[in-house]
């Protein structure tokens, strides 16, 4: 396992603005309309594609030097049912294999799992379901060899409001293989970046800082804004090691604080130039990440919210 580099690594989000990386899907409804051992072909298939696909999107980083990969929550879809987690483990072997040679490479693989995990429901079968749903994401990452420790992070919001309480309860009775790979982000609308800093206090899991989400939540109009890096040193100290530390980035498309991802990054917090991993959320994406590196990393030109500003 690798410690970060001395300067910020960009991460990529799950696919590619080209057709390089990409994965298949499969909807339930037409999934339903095969019989069961049609079913079973189907998903075999799908998940033997989709490991090859995975394969390629960590050829694509190494070849790009990107060392932060997210992958995509919906890679074997019905996974999370009896059936398809065994068609799953039929993979173990390319599975390993694959984990060892993005470590061997040193890409580091996280997680952020879909909308639909909500731990601080106030109805049992909701975090019923979000538990299953984790529970296959472990078992992908336990498949791959990843370590279960924040390194290979599986990052959540906090869900529903005024359930704080509940949320840190709900966390610390997780199994080892999701709790201890748990962070959570802060979100626009329901936790603030104090509040979610409190929760990951409390349960014991590293805070992923999102600077976006922060200054929508708070109103602000700069990524420079003081309290952005205050929160960026405060998440780093809920890290068990500080150099794993994840933070997010993304723009408005349409102002500045318009919750919907821009297709580049053209405002960048001063205070992420001491982050170590930094997942570039913008449309473009590699383009995205070939552009920060150019005008943001480059030690001779000035940070992005002077640039953009010119």
């Amino acid at each position: 396992m690798l410690l970060s580099p001395p300067s910020p690594e960009l991460g990529l989000v799950c696919i590619t603005a080209s057709n390089q990386v990409r994965f298949r899907a499969l909807t339930r409804k037409r999934l339903l309309q095969f019989s069961v051992s049609e079913q079973e072909t189907a998903l075999r298939q799908l998940y033997r594609e989709n490991v090859q696909r995975l394969a390629a999107a960590v050829d694509f980083c190494h070849q790009h030097g990107i060392r932060l990969y997210r992958l995509s929550s919906a890679l074997f879809p019905f996974a999370d049912e009896p059936v398809g987690a065994a068609i799953l483990k039929e993979f173990a072997a390319e599975m390993q294999q694959l984990g060892q040679r993005a470590a061997t490479l040193g890409i580091r693989l996280v997680l952020h799992p879909d909308q639909f995990v909500v731990l601080s429901s106030d109805r049992p079968e909701v975090i019923a379901n979000s538990i299953k749903i984790l529970t296959l994401h472990a078992l992908t990452f336990d498949l791959l060899g990843l370590p279960r420790s924040p390194w290979a992070l599986m990052n959540i919001h906090g869900g529903k409001g005024d359930r704080a309480e509940r949320l840190v309860q709900v966390i610390r009775d997780l199994p080892d293989g999701i709790r201890q790979r748990l962070t959570l982000e802060n979100d626009e609308y329901t936790y603030s970046s104090s509040e979610i800093l409190a929760v990951c206090r409390a349960a014991g899991v590293p805070m992923v800082f999102d600077a976006h989400h922060h200054l929508i939540h708070e109103q602000l109009d700069s990524y420079d804004d003081p309290s952005i890096g205050s929160m960026v040193q405060a998440a780093r100290t809920t890290w068990p090691i500080p150099d794993w530390q994840v933070v997010h980035i993304s723009n408005g498309k349409d102002a500045l604080r318009d919750p919907h991802h821009s297709d580049y990054i053209t405002r960048m917090p001063s205070s992420y130039r001491t982050v170590p991993w930094i997942e570039v959320e913008a449309r473009m994406k590699e383009d995205a990440i070939a552009q920060l590196r150019q005008e943001w990393l480059a030690p001779h030109l000035p940070c992005l919210e002077s640039y953009a500003q010119k």
